[in-house]
């Protein structure tokens, strides 16, 4: 059983330490996702081990030092996820917020089959934008009927590889792309959306590829740090959000926010965990919203499960920009800059180089 516990313990303090690396590879990446779970479950081996067997040498010692210290650097990442944090994101102070508006993101699952249970669970939400990731043609034939007629402006393209997305909107949209921007069969949208009131602003949507077995992310970083450059230059605020496949304590995630500019309204407030909907005990964020300064949040909540292994998210905003100064952003100094620009390098020539194995070249 001692034994037991200080493998356990070894691996756990493996598992804390490894993702310090900054690296693409896959398999390190992948322990971005389980920080909080590495950590309760260090926790729990320290205790045990403990009251086993006490601590007494240098060794033991040493060996619970280590894990504390592994425990302490797991929590340092999701501590700004708890109600403990300060705040980021501040609540709209008006009593009838003039220029709000709400955005529901769903991963539907490319091979769930229960359109009507999703169809049913927007219509009662009833947002003003839609954005769907994971369509396929018959997924967007099953809602096509219901959401053209009540969503006036789309973007659509649904595809067979679980990379289609689809845009609903009640707004009026502007200047619209299909973007390719580092893979050629992932797309990515940008629009400028036009409120009732006539005020602008850009929203991107994006969903990148995730960590997996012998998959690396350099496509995935390249892509959020490309969509945080475009919102940077925006003429308009800007709001990026989708499925990132990543989550929001991660160093990616972190230098996405700092190139952006752009601000998360999780942090202080809880971990509004999408994925995955079917295994209670291992879920993580990974469905986003980030947005300029120039919105305020009023209200943000997960919804029900669907059917797919994501749960919906929905969060409504006010545009009101003369109090923008009052909430803090992170900002990118040089190395940032550098760091972002060879991240970016490294992902397009990843993604040629996918895209050449696709074609047979």
């Amino acid at each position: 059983m001692k034994l037991t516990l200080e493998v356990a313990g070894l691996v756990l303090t493996l598992f804390s330490f490894l993702p310090l690396i900054k690296s693409p590879l896959w398999w390190i990446r992948v322990l971005d996702f389980p920080k909080l779970h590495v950590a309760l479950m260090l926790a729990a081996t320290l205790v045990a081990y403990i009251v086993l067997y006490g601590v007494s040498g240098g060794r033991d010692m040493l060996m619970v030092g280590v894990w504390v210290l592994a425990i302490l650097n797991q929590i340092r990442f999701v501590y700004n996820f708890t109600p403990l944090a300060p705040r980021e994101a501040l609540r709209t102070e008006e009593k009838v917020p003039a220029n709000a508006f709400s955005l529901m993101i769903a991963n539907v699952r490319m091979t769930n089959k229960k359109y009507d249970k999703f169809l049913k669970l927007v219509l009662r939400q009833d947002p003003d934008f839609l954005l769907i990731n994971e369509p396929d043609k018959a997924w967007d034939d099953a809602l096509s009927p219901e959401l053209d007629e009540r969503f006036p402006y789309s973007i659509k393209k649904p595809l067979e590889n679980t990379y289609g997305m689809i845009l609903y909107s009640k707004f009026k949209l502007l200047n619209s792309e299909v973007r390719f921007m580092v893979e050629e069969d992932i797309p990515s949208f940008y629009t400028a959306v036009e409120l009732p009131s006539g005020l602008l602003f850009d929203l991107y949507t994006v969903h990148p590829q995730p960590p997996r077995l012998l998959k690396n992310t350099e496509t995935r970083e390249a892509e959020l740090l490309i969509a945080a450059k475009h919102a940077k230059k925006s003429p308009h605020p800007a709001i990026v959000a989708g499925d990132l496949n990543d989550v929001a304590w991660s160093d990616t995630t972190k230098l996405f926010k700092q190139i952006s500019g752009l601000i998360d309204p999780r942090v202080g407030r809880g971990f509004y965990n999408t994925y995955n909907a079917f295994i209670p005990l291992f879920r993580y964020p990974l469905d986003h919203v980030f947005y300029d300064t120039a919105f305020r949040l009023v209200s943000m909540k997960r919804l029900p499960k669907f059917g797919s292994d994501h749960f919906p998210i929905v969060i409504t905003l006010n545009y009101e920009p003369k109090h923008q100064e009052e909430q803090p952003q992170l900002e990118a100094d040089h190395e940032d800059h550098q760091e972002a620009n060879e991240l970016i390098q490294e992902g397009l020539e990843k993604g040629e180089e996918r895209s050449e194995e696709k074609n047979g070249k």
